[in-house]
């Protein structure tokens, strides 16, 4: 059956037009989404240089992260409901506040405990981001724009991640030092700067945003009939009981608990891992940690772009998102296996941009499932989904560093390569067709 797909006018009135405030909304969303993965890479790439500093083990500084990771996965679901009951205006607006300022307050960190402490607020904080940020993209993003809209927003966070060492690194070197409050400089002061960037946006995001697109006063009706106008923020319940009764969702959460098991090893571990065994400085260690990160970006951008181009096509939902996705997580489960066979650095990350590509490839499809099943209710499932692979990526700090303490960094490594496959087989029971109904 072929999506219900409306055109743009193409008449020369410029009233008849549709304005285009909806990309303006997601060009903030993945602005939101560069920002969380900028904070929260920091502490990735510098952790050889606050490792020293502070005098963390590798060991303990697995359980600091697990601790960020722990808290992230639990409060996904609240921050997802805060989403769909206040409106993602206003709930966006709180969690990014909350999140910059402790971004901010790590600069801070003295010792472990600390360093501890910080993390576990900062991802108190940060868990409302992609529910409530789905939550806002589902009244302004039509079915065929859903998998390159979380593509971009998904893309803008790896792009983030991607860059973030490169800035790290002009810290470093370059240094920083504020005088008269707390001497700041290298990676303190990068903490602190985007903490400021992040209260920077809350502001511009309340300022500009509305729930809907009929309570925006710069979109025309043009632009509410190609997005499907009509519509009002939905007031009614969560449905939770439909929601944890949908076969689906935890088949879903399934997938994306190796999806993030796997995320969070490049995320957090990959500049360490290239510290460790390829003993890359920290003044080389960004533009090696910058390739798959970057190579992420593109596979975000690409897999949610080709599925929707897929559905425009085909009309076949789960053409587009299910099998899209499983030749994803099996070009990564493949090209793994030369990574970590690989002997010099510049073999092995060419490889690893090729595994992260591909896995990057899934995501975006993979939240645009939650759109094509949960309508109003796509943060509250998003929610769900982002909660149970947030305790993959917590249960892959302890996992990542006591294996590579113990039996070496090839491990992790090969892991992930193992939780591809079973993400591939997983996504073979997930219909993104039979949507959530309201109770």
């Amino acid at each position: 059956m072929q999506p219900n797909v409306a055109t743009e006018p193409t008449s020369s009135n410029p009233q008849s037009r549709p304005t285009r405030v909806r990309h303006i909304v997601l060009a903030l969303t993945v602005a939101a989404y560069m920002i969380t993965y900028m904070d929260r890479q920091i502490l990735a790439v510098a952790r050889p240089v606050i490792r020293q500093e502070l005098g963390i083990s590798l060991v303990m500084m697995g359980w600091i992260t697990f601790g960020f990771r722990l808290a992230y996965a639990l409060f996904q679901i609240p921050g997802g409901w805060m989403g769909d009951r206040f409106g993602a205006r206003r709930a966006l607006t709180v969690v990014v506040t909350w999140w910059s300022v402790f971004t901010a307050f790590t600069a801070m960190a003295w010792n472990a405990v600390s360093m501890l402490v910080i993390q576990v607020f900062f991802g108190l904080g940060e868990a409302g981001a992609f529910p409530i940020a789905t939550r806002s993209l589902s009244r302004w993003m039509r079915p065929t724009e859903r998998g390159f809209a979380q593509g971009v927003t998904h893309a803008g966070s790896r792009l983030g991640g991607a860059l973030t060492p490169l800035i790290l690194a002009g810290f470093t070197v370059f240094g920083l030092r504020w005088s008269g409050v707390i001497p700041l400089f290298g990676w303190r002061a990068a903490f602190l700067g985007f903490g400021v960037l992040g209260l920077l946006w809350s502001a511009a995001w309340f300022l500009y945003y509305r729930d809907t697109p009929e309570e925006h006063a710069s979109v025309n009706q043009a632009e509410r009939d190609l997005i499907g106008g009509g519509r009002k923020r939905s007031t009614a319940a969560v449905p939770w009981k439909a929601i944890f009764a949908h076969g689906n969702i935890w088949v879903l959460a399934a997938m994306y608990f190796c999806y993030n098991f796997n995320l969070n090893v490049y995320q957090d571990w990959f500049p360490t891992y290239l510290n460790d065994v390829h003993h890359i400085s920290i003044a080389k260690l960004g533009l090696y940690a910058f390739s798959p990160l970057f190579a992420g970006t593109l596979g975000d951008l690409a897999g949610g772009w080709f599925s929707d181009h897929v559905l425009r096509s085909t009309g076949n939902v789960n053409l587009s998102r299910r099998w899209v996705a499983i030749a994803g997580f099996l070009v990564s489960a493949a090209a793994t296996i030369p990574a970590v066979l690989s002997t010099t650095p510049e073999r092995s990350v060419f490889f690893y941009s090729i595994a992260f590509f591909a896995l990057e490839w899934t995501v975006g499809i993979s939240w645009a499932v939650p759109l094509d099943i949960g309508g109003d209710f796509a943060g509250s499932v998003s929610a769900v989904m982002n909660s149970v692979g947030n305790i993959g990526g917590a249960i892959s700090a302890t996992v990542v560093t006591n294996t590579a303490a113990k039996f070496g960094w090839n491990i992790p490594f090969f892991i992930t390569s193992i939780l591809c496959l079973i993400a591939a087989a997983l996504f073979l029971k997930i219909d993104a067709t039979k949507k959530i109904a309201a109770e």
